[in-house]
């Protein structure tokens, strides 16, 4: 019986793509076990081999985490890791959970949580990984077995990946009463919950439908009906817009802003508690904030939990230096804001240079929008280049990937999303797809 090619021989002739040995040797393994489950160990072609395990090295390759360029026209692109964050730490220690001051033990809520707090106006901020865990971190603080929420059913989502609000209410063993229908809700609902249920009701939930819109015969129940029942009210708003004054730009909040519910204002409506997203609206990392009444918020931080679901010390740095951006009206150093709110004709400019350097490419007019989950149906105009025929697979073999979208058989690369210090690569990766088979 003849022997399959040697796994060492393969592997050293894949070294070039950068991947470590290991990784090496499991492409080659691969690719010969595939050849001798198609062709028998008689007909094996060694060639044939070390061209199928250069493939696979190229696949590992491109799953591997790296910079890509987003040209989707999508600001807050979940598959993208939605707002770009720029971040540097040293390898040093850091005073995560040390006072300085006093030489003591402190909190992780000492730093970006008491910024972000000052920046939306609560008395106290907790962070957490992300904003499904600050809600099953509320529930069970606050609620947990024997106790429950009360929530419209017009309000009960569906997140990404297909995580569902009643089912982050039953992990935190948190009872689920649903009040109102699908469409309309008042409040004279939750007056009827609460006195049928009294001391059993923990909290009136009020959850922001940031990923879709009921329209037509519809009623809802804002945060200030709900004060005066006797019992918190926290208020998932989602999407993080801190203030929708947006005092950190230049020229106020931009018009597609307008329904969105923002943490100041929803606490001065009377919400205890407000829950957002550190990674959308907020335009910092991965991350969870609970803000509001500081007792509900030490309440929650000694919950046990808490210590399942808090951020390291990476990520509180990267929003202590977010948090000091918004209170310093510095929202020209927030990537997100400066991508969401420059000028179509900025873009359009950046479009004409881009389509003069491939040939191929054409300025045209375009649609971003604001993705994330949040604003559903808001789109803002932009400016991009487009290219005949569905360019895609190719974009992203390239280096740095580009992620494109296409539209009506064209690859369409809109500029709102690409980082002008990314223009010039754009332009050559574009360049490229001529010689790209």
């Amino acid at each position: 019986m003849a022997h399959p090619p040697s796994v060492d021989r393969i592997a050293r002739g894949l070294r070039r793509s950068g991947l470590p040995d290991p990784l090496l040797v499991d492409a080659a393994r691969a690719a010969i076990a595939e050849a001798v489950e198609r062709d028998g160990h008689d007909g094996v072609d060694p060639d044939a081999v070390a061209a199928r395990a250069a493939e696979l090295a190229a696949e590992q390759s491109l799953r591997l985490l790296q910079p890509v360029i987003n040209a989707t026209g999508v600001l807050l692109h979940t598959n993208l890791g939605r707002a770009p964050v720029a971040f540097h730490h040293d390898a040093r220690y850091s005073n995560v959970e040390f006072r300085l001051d006093r030489g003591t033990r402190g909190s992780r809520s000492d730093h970006a949580g008491t910024l972000l707090a000052r920046a939306c106006g609560a008395e106290a901020a907790l962070v957490v990984n992300n904003n499904a865990a600050a809600v099953l971190l509320t529930l069970a603080a606050l609620g947990g077995p024997g106790r429950a929420a009360v929530a419209s059913r017009g309000e009960l989502v569906e997140i990404g990946g297909g995580f569902r609000i009643p089912d982050v209410m039953a992990a935190s063993g948190t009872e689920l009463i649903e009040v109102g229908t699908t469409n309309r809700t008042r409040r004279a609902d939750f007056e009827r919950a609460v006195a049928a249920a009294g001391e059993r009701i923990a909290l009136l939930l009020k959850v922001h439908q940031s990923n879709y819109r009921i329209v037509g015969f519809t009623e809802t129940v804002e945060v200030s009906d709900l004060t005066g029942l006797g019992k918190p009210v926290v208020a998932d708003t989602g999407s993080g817009l801190l203030d929708a004054a947006c005092p950190w730009l230049t020229d106020g909040p931009p018009a597609w802003l307008a329904d969105e519910p923002a943490a100041r204002q929803t606490l001065a409506e009377g919400a205890d508690l407000v829950l957002f997203s550190g990674d959308k609206l907020l335009g910092g990392p991965q991350a969870g904030i609970i803000a509001g009444r500081a007792d509900l918020i030490a309440t929650i931080g000694r919950h046990p939990l808490y210590r399942a679901v808090r951020c390291g010390g990476l990520v509180l740095r990267a929003l202590q230096d977010l948090a000091l951006a918004y209170l310093d009206r510095r929202g020209g150093d927030i990537p997100f804001w400066r991508m969401a709110t420059r000028s179509v004709e900025e873009l359009a400019d950046r479009a004409a240079a881009v389509a003069a350097a491939v040939g191929a490419a054409r300025p045209e007019a375009m649609q971003a929008v604001p993705g994330g989950g949040t604003l559903p149906g808001v789109t803002f105009p932009s400016y991009g280049v487009a290219l005949d025929g569905d360019h895609r697979a190719a974009l992203r073999q390239l280096q740095p990937p580009v992620i494109a979208r296409v539209e009506d058989d064209r690859t369409l690369c809109d500029l709102r999303t690409v980082d002008p210090a990314d223009d010039a690569r754009l332009a050559t990766a574009l360049a490229a797809l001529g010689t790209t088979p």
